[in-house]
């Protein structure tokens, strides 16, 4: 059975795309899989899934076919966790395809990689 094994952004700063996931999500640089042109972000905590960032010249797409969704439990939590994201490089991201009421909100990277952050209740 097949599984997600990482998942994988490209970026043109390396450092600062870094420094906004690694803060995002409260990983760490894995030393083992860090290279020049790429970095490998696990859980601080051990179990989950990898962050890769690799260098990249083309640019984020305005519409991405794939995205990450970044979940919370409660529109409480969402909001402080968008707060949050903004307070360190994040942007938040005008979506006119949202539904009637969303639970998500469209945010974007220091890199312009657009992601979700979800009220899951």
């Amino acid at each position: 059975m097949l599984r997600i094994g990482a998942i994988v952004l490209g970026v043109s700063d390396l450092p600062r795309a870094v420094r906004f996931w690694a803060g995002a999500l409260g990983y760490l640089i894995s030393e083992a899989e860090e290279r020049a042109d790429w970095v490998v972000l696990v859980p601080e905590d051990g179990p989950g899934t990898p962050l890769v960032l690799t260098l990249n010249s083309s640019t984020a797409e305005e519409r991405p076919r794939v995205h990450v969704d970044l979940f919370t439990d409660g529109p409480e939590e969402q909001a402080a966790e968008i707060t949050r994201l903004i307070s360190i490089g994040g942007s938040f991201v005008g979506w006119d395809r949202h539904p009637g009421e969303p639970d998500f909100a469209v945010l974007s990277d220091t890199e312009g990689n657009r992601f979700c952050v979800v009220d899951t209740a």
